[in-house]
């Protein structure tokens, strides 16, 4: 996958809008919306979400973890935490740029959150390096991605799959071999 990619699923998480229109429940194939009332809140997707907003026919309410508090605190513990800490959302990072791009008039301190997100995001992203450098450093042969999102996983996977496969092919050729007489050669 790429980033992309993993922005569009991200779009399929649900938010909370206010609408300005009138409509009856609408029936699609990922599941039912509506009915939408002016002034009364609705969940949506976030795909809808912003369409609506971008023909101004809704306000956005930001999640509950899109808050100044709860990402400082966050923040906070993701720094003083060895482990990757469970996110707010599967997608936070897409999302936060998701809303923050085209609804930022929506959502309160959104400079704020933008920075505590992208602090958050660079938080995580050095924690994988140094344990991807201690995985390859140790030769492991598994690695254990608790609490990661698929944005995170995807950004070093290439790395990855890259430094596995140079260690599959060091391995093979340190292996001993025999030849036909049944004798071992050491490299």
């Amino acid at each position: 996958m790429d980033p992309a990619e993993v922005e569009f699923l991200a779009e399929k998480e649900t938010v909370k809008i206010i609408p300005n229109f009138s409509l009856d429940k609408v029936y699609l194939i990922g599941g039912d919306l509506g009915p939408f009332n002016p002034g009364l809140p609705v969940d949506v997707p976030v795909w809808l979400a912003l369409n609506l907003k971008q023909r101004q026919k809704c306000r956005i309410v930001p999640p509950a973890w899109m808050d100044v508090d709860k990402l400082e605190e966050m923040r906070d513990l993701e720094r003083k935490e060895d482990a990757f800490m469970p996110v707010p959302s599967p997608h936070y990072m897409e999302l936060t740029k998701l809303l923050l791009n085209y609804a930022s008039d929506n959502i309160p301190k959104a400079d704020e959150i933008r920075t505590l997100v992208k602090d958050i995001w660079d938080t995580r992203v050095a924690k994988l390096r140094l344990s991807a450098d201690s995985f390859i450093t140790q030769a492991e042969a598994h690695a254990k991605l608790d609490n990661l999102t698929l944005m995170e996983i995807n950004t070093i996977r290439s790395f990855f799959l890259d430094s596995l496969n140079c260690m599959y092919k060091l391995r093979s050729n340190m292996q001993p071999s025999g030849d036909s007489k049944g004798h071992f050669n050491d490299y």
